[in-house]
């Protein structure tokens, strides 16, 4: 029976391609049909995952999608995507816009799996080691992490760590500091790295069952870092029985402002999302749908000022609609949840300087010294340089004194530790009010006035 199923897989997933080879992806990068706003359309063949797969790509090429129109009924994928750089300008660089097309165009969209990385972060992965944590957060938790690899010979190349909701997860990519930048094979050694960092994890016994650390050899399959910890952190929310519910945000925002409401008329799910725009927002929302086995059909996004707005008409993998209040309630914490645990709470600090082997584990113990704790991190080496982002508060939560990060930038250095430019206040956040129905009317009628155009829904009036 499971050989049968085995080959009747095999076909299906044959007749895809075939399907594909014979209707490739067109991709149109279009600079002048919108005077602020660099078009990115894309046609293809309709696949589970097509979508992810295409904001992913604009994504990690850095890209800021302004607008966005999709539909997908039927056989076929139509987006149309308003993209500008991080700068706020039209696309002029060849490079990014040959880039645009490889990634999308024939021979690369749908023939890639979903989970594996793609543009910018497809880089040299093979010789590293993978290391996956998951556990509740504390003050000084990273640093610790952070020693336990220094200690046991571990160079972290990359890394990336989000708090939320006193829960932590980090992906951490670490290479054998003895073994000339190779990965870690000895199977003692990692499976002693892998004790070690449960224990600092663990931290206490109510955390036994909580805290997880997972070390992959070899990164040839790596998926993408942040799809990754979005799955990390719903599947931790899941087991410690844990809805978000509760957080503030962080940082002085409000909570987005989720909708889900049931369209049987149309046999569709309509989830409406409104909150404080920021980079990367859709990613977060499509990998949260995709992740949880929903197809998004058609919407609308519209993200051109402070606030942003989302509508999507969505069906369930099975082809059917969200369709009991638990379903609905669950994707609108979901979604919730996806839009919190990437906001960055706290001061932003940047080091930039030579990496070396333990670099990481002292900066974040001098933060640890001068009571600050991480919220978010983000670790990158760029040849022999380190790029890395640090998001600080006080032990407390607090917001950090002038006083504490001048200590910290003397300790560690002026000239390589600075605080960021986009670490001012936050925008004021929308409100909960009235208003916010009637701004989910106008996205709506936006929306539907598009699809009633194109023929794909009927009025609802």
């Amino acid at each position: 029976m499971m050989a049968c199923g085995s080959r009747s897989s095999e076909m299906v997933d044959e007749f895809e391609k075939l399907v594909i080879r014979m209707n490739p992806p067109r991709v149109t990068v279009d600079n002048a049909s919108d005077m602020t706003a660099t078009l990115v359309k894309v046609d293809s063949a309709n696949k589970y995952g097509t979508l992810l797969e295409v904001v992913q790509v604009l994504t990690d090429l850095k890209l800021t999608i302004k607008r966005a129109y999709i539909s997908s009924d039927g056989e076929w994928f139509m987006d149309v995507f308003h993209v500008v750089d991080q700068e706020g300008n039209k696309l002029y660089d060849g490079q990014v816009i040959d880039r645009i097309e490889q990634s999308l165009g024939a021979g690369s969209l749908s023939f890639r799996g979903t989970d594996r990385c793609v543009g910018v972060e497809a880089e040299a992965e093979a010789a590293q080691t993978v290391i996956e944590l998951v556990g509740r957060d504390r003050p000084g938790l990273l640093s610790e992490v952070f020693a336990v690899l220094t200690n046991l010979r571990c160079n972290i190349a990359a890394s990336e760590v989000w708090t939320h909701d006193g829960r932590m997860a980090a992906l951490v990519y670490v290479t054998d500091a003895d073994n000339d930048g190779g990965g870690i094979e000895d199977p003692d050694r990692l499976d002693k790295v892998k004790r070690l960092l449960r224990h600092v994890l663990r931290g206490s016994s109510r955390d036994k069952k909580s805290a997880r650390a997972a070390i992959s050899s070899r990164a040839v399959a790596a998926p993408h870092a942040q799809r990754r910890l979005h799955q990390m952190m719903r599947a931790d929310d899941g087991n410690n029985n844990n809805n978000g519910e509760g957080c503030d945000g962080g940082g002085g925002r409000s909570l987005p402002v989720v909708a889900v409401e049931d369209c049987a008329e149309r046999g569709y799910t309509l989830v409406n999302v409104r909150c404080q725009d920021r980079p990367k927002l859709l990613f977060d929302t499509v990998c949260t749908l995709t992740d949880m086995q929903y197809v998004v059909f058609h919407g609308t996004v519209i993200a051109e000022g402070s606030e942003a707005y989302q509508e999507f008409y969505i069906r369930h993998l099975d082809d059917g609609a969200a369709a009991s209040d638990e379903d609905r309630e669950q994707l609108r914490r979901g979604l919730e949840a996806a839009i919190q645990r990437r906001n960055t709470e706290g001061l932003g600090l940047e080091l930039c300087c030579e990496d070396r082997v333990g670099l990481l584990s002292d900066v974040t113990r001098i933060f640890r010294e001068h009571g600050l704790s991480v919220t978010h991190a983000e670790v990158e080496t760029r040849g022999e340089q380190a790029a890395n982002v640090f998001y600080v508060t006080t032990s407390s939560g607090l917001p950090v004194q002038a006083q504490a990060v001048e200590a910290v930038r003397a300790e560690i250095g002026d000239e390589v530790l600075f605080v960021r430019e986009d670490a001012a206040a936050p925008k004021s956040p929308p409100g909960r009010d009235g208003g916010g129905r009637s701004l989910g009317n106008m996205i709506r009628s936006r929306s539907e006035k598009f699809l009633f155009n194109l023929g794909l829904i009927r009025s609802c009036s």
